[in-house]
């Protein structure tokens, strides 16, 4: 049998890592409703210096047929190949502080062994605390602050920012199973779900962004440059609102899933914010097709600059 370790190389790099670090983690692949861990993928890359320090075998845990690689083809010949890249990082906050950074593709395969290489990293580096984010749609509104769901084994983390426990069955994320098997052994480990307005779950939202970063900074304590991000929710948030604005029908249904969630948020014990009181899950339909003239605008004018 294979050992873990084989799965992954460790760069030059590894040797200065300080013992003692926190993780944060997040992959794509299954689904990232408002392309929330790509964003902070992408703003990690931009933000936080990362040095890779372990490098993980694509050939070993990439299918490429379903996920395939890109090339860039210059009149007569392909100028470049790129395919998805799956790495641990050393990282620094905005004030210079180190973290550890698990991003990029989620592993199609060997989920047992790829999930034995990172604890085998966790303990190598003594890892004080894993922390993932996960981003999925709900019907809730634009309009209200994005709340999460949170998972893992930090009690005071849970009671204070957990906004939706469900008891449910859902598919499942390889970091899921990294969750599981680090609770199995007592060690820290959280997981945030972004609750995402579903009608809004293909954009990249600026919102998931920067609710992303807020609970990486509350469970692990580093601190990252929210407030650009924030601008820029505002003024996506805004040109919403306008499309929103004036159209009855539209109105009405943002005013329902405001109503819906509020009444869940204060606490009342019936009514679900995913349900109404018939315990009917409310349509995105017309809501949807109303935003698609301003997303194609959006991506129209994000084109053209």
């Amino acid at each position: 049998m294979r050992e873990p370790e084989d799965l992954y190389e460790l760069t030059p790099d590894a040797a200065d890592v300080p013992q003692g670090l926190p993780l944060v983690a997040g992959l794509t692949g299954f689904a990232d409703a408002g392309g929330a861990v790509q964003q902070l993928a992408e703003y990690f890359a931009d933000n936080a210096s990362p040095t890779p320090i372990a490098v993980f075998d694509t050939d070993e845990l990439l299918d490429y047929r379903a996920r395939r690689p890109v090339i860039e083809f210059d009149e007569d010949h392909i100028a470049s190949f790129t395919t998805s890249s799956l790495e641990l990082s050393l990282c620094h906050d905005e004030i210079g502080r180190p973290f550890l950074l698990l991003s990029g593709f989620e592993p199609d395969f060997q989920w047992n062994r790829f999930t034995a290489a990172v604890i085998g990293l966790i303990e190598r580096f003594g890892v004080t605390s894993t922390t993932w984010v996960q981003a999925i749609p709900m019907p809730v509104p634009h309009t209200r602050p994005l709340q999460v769901t949170v998972g893992g084994n930090r009690q005071a983390l849970i009671d204070s920012m957990s906004a939706w426990r469900p008891t449910t069955r859902a598919p499942s994320n390889v970091l899921h199973l990294l969750e599981f098997r680090l609770a199995e052994q007592d060690r820290e480990v959280a997981e945030f779900v972004l609750l995402i307005p579903h009608y809004l779950a293909d954009t990249e939202l600026p919102a998931a962004v920067a609710k992303g970063l807020e609970v990486v900074s509350a469970a692990t304590g580093l601190l990252f440059a929210i407030d650009p991000v924030r601008d820029r929710s505002r003024d996506f948030t805004a040109r919403v609102d306008e499309q929103v604005a004036g159209n009855a029908e539209l109105e009405g249904l943002v005013r329902t899933l405001e109503e819906r969630h509020d009444a869940y948020m204060a606490g009342n014990p019936v009514r679900s914010p995913l349900t109404d009181v018939e315990g009917e899950v409310p349509s995105a339909d017309e809501l949807a097709a109303e935003l698609e003239k301003f997303l194609a605008l959006r991506r129209s004018n994000d084109d053209e600059a």
